[in-house]
C-alpha cells in the first residue's frame, strides 16, 4: 500500500509539473517532449488504477503517433512562432470566453459528484470480474455504447475527408486520366482514317492531329 502511494504521488507530480511545463516553455519542441513525459506518467497512472488498456493506448498511439508527428512537424515547418505571437491581445477575449465555458463544465461536473456521489455510478455499467479490463472495455464498447462509437467513427472519416479536400493542390501542367472520357470514346473520337499519296508521309500540318 505505500508503495502504490509513492508511485501515485510520483507520478501524479511529474506528471502536473510537465504539464504545466508544456504551456509554460518558449520552445515549442520543448513542449512536446514535455507532452510525452506528460502522456508517459499518466499512463503509469492508468497502471496503478488497473486500467491497463488506456495506458497502452497512451503510450502506443499518443506518444508513438500523434506526439511524435507533432515534433515532427514543429521541426520541419520551422515556424516563426514570435511572429505569431503579435496578435495574441486580438484572441485574448475569445480565449477567456473558451476558459470561462470549460471551467464551467468543470465547475458543474466538480459539483454534480459533491451533490451526489452515487450519480457516477447510475451512468455506468457493472464491470465483468471474470474477464480483462480490455475486453470488458470491448464488451462494452461494442454492445451499448456501439452507436455512438460507430458516430464517433464517421465523425473522424468526415473530418478526414474535409482534411484531404482542403489540402488537396491540382497542378495545372500535370495531365491526368479522365475515365469518363476513356469510357465515352468510340470510332469518330478514336479512329481517324486518312488517305496518303503513294511515296508521301505524313505532312508536318497534320502531325498534331495524328498524335492525338
Amino acid at each position: 500500500m505505500i508503495l502504490s502511494a509513492m508511485f501515485f504521488y510520483l507520478f501524479a507530480g511529474v506528471c502536473v509539473a510537465s504539464a504545466v511545463m508544456v504551456v509554460t516553455a518558449r520552445n515549442p519542441v520543448h513542449s512536446v517532449l514535455f507532452l510525452i513525459l506528460t502522456f508517459v506518467n499518466a499512463a503509469g497512472l492508468f497502471i496503478l488504477l488497473n486500467a491497463e488498456f488506456l495506458a497502452m493506448i497512451l503510450i502506443v498511439v499518443y506518444v508513438g503517433a500523434v506526439a511524435v508527428l507533432f515534433l515532427f512537424v514543429i521541426m520541419m515547418l520551422d515556424v516563426d512562432f514570435a511572429e505569431l505571437r503579435q496578435g495574441f491581445l486580438e484572441y485574448l477575449p475569445v480565449g477567456l470566453l473558451v476558459g470561462a465555458i470549460f471551467l464551467a463544465e468543470l465547475l458543474l461536473t466538480a459539483g454534480g459528484w459533491v451533490l451526489d456521489p452515487e450519480i457516477t455510478r447510475s451512468i455506468t455499467a457493472p464491470i465483468p470480474t471474470t474477464v480483462t479490463n480490455t475486453e470488458a472495455i470491448g464488451l462494452v464498447l461494442y454492445t451499448r455504447y456501439v452507436h455512438y462509437f460507430q458516430l464517433a467513427g464517421l465523425v473522424l472519416l468526415v473530418a478526414m475527408i474535409g482534411a484531404i479536400v482542403l489540402t488537396l493542390r491540382h497542378k495545372p501542367n500535370v495531365k491526368r486520366q479522365n475515365v469518363g472520357a476513356q469510357n465515352a470514346r468510340g470510332k469518330a473520337t478514336a479512329m481517324a482514317v486518312r488517305k496518303v499519296p503513294s511515296g508521301q508521309g505524313l505532312q508536318d500540318a497534320d502531325a498534331e492531329e495524328w498524335v492525338k
